[in-house]
């Protein structure tokens, strides 16, 4: 019988990304019924990585950070230090608390859980259609993007990559890139809002809801 437990929260520490991505690809190959779901909490070195449909020219110039093809979906993100990245490693076939998750669904609460972790530091997050991820709602910052969603849905429903926010980074290497494919696109991250907030703190936060909310 499938497992219907929660999913479990594996801490990765500071891990290059290569080495992750290829343990979560690892992983799901190796998955059977009674494999756990699991959250992988990360920080990443500087790196851009690129969706499958991602142009690379939206690479406007690297810096000598690396570019990593991987296959998730959506254009090119940058991962760095003081950003929480939780991988999410699902199965979407297990019957939760209400139903099988569906993919939109699946997007719809992860967002969700990005949405309520920003407002418990008093920051009000929304969605954009049809623009996967979470952009400020109000203020100087209106419009900025805070947190970017990339996934990989196999056709067994096993899910891996995630979502990524910015919490206290250099944001410098945003500027060196179209974020996922928009020209122009203003990042921020927590403290440039005045959020003075550890990490860690904000990474089990995170994880905590996203594991609520996937019942």
């Amino acid at each position: 019988m499938p497992l219907s437990s929660s999913p479990q929260i594996v801490q990765r520490g500071n891990e290059p990304y290569q080495v992750t991505f290829d343990a979560m690809r690892a992983y799901t190959d190796a998955r059977t019924s009674a494999t756990p779901d699991q959250l992988w909490i990360v920080e990443h070195p500087p790196v851009f990585t690129l969706g499958l449909a991602a142009d690379p020219s939206h690479v406007l110039a690297a810096h000598a950070i690396p570019v990593v093809q991987t296959d998730r979906g959506g254009e090119v993100t940058y991962h760095g230090p003081g950003q929480v990245v939780v991988y999410l490693l699902i199965d979407l076939r297990r019957k939760r608390a209400e139903s099988r998750l569906f993919a939109r669904a699946f997007v719809h609460v992860i967002e969700q859980a990005v949405i309520e972790t920003l407002a418990a530091y008093n920051l009000v997050g929304e969605r954009k259609p049809g623009a996967p991820g979470i952009y400020m709602a109000s203020g100087p910052w209106q419009g900025a993007k805070i947190a970017a969603l990339g996934l990989k849905i196999r056709a067994s429903g096993c899910t891996y990559h995630g979502v990524s926010l910015n919490v206290a980074m250099d944001l410098t290497p945003f500027s060196w890139i179209n974020p996922c494919g928009y020209e122009g696109l203003a990042t921020v991250d927590m403290k440039t809002l005045d959020v003075d907030a550890a990490l860690s703190t904000v990474q089990l936060a995170l994880a905590h809801i996203l594991i609520e909310r996937l019942g």
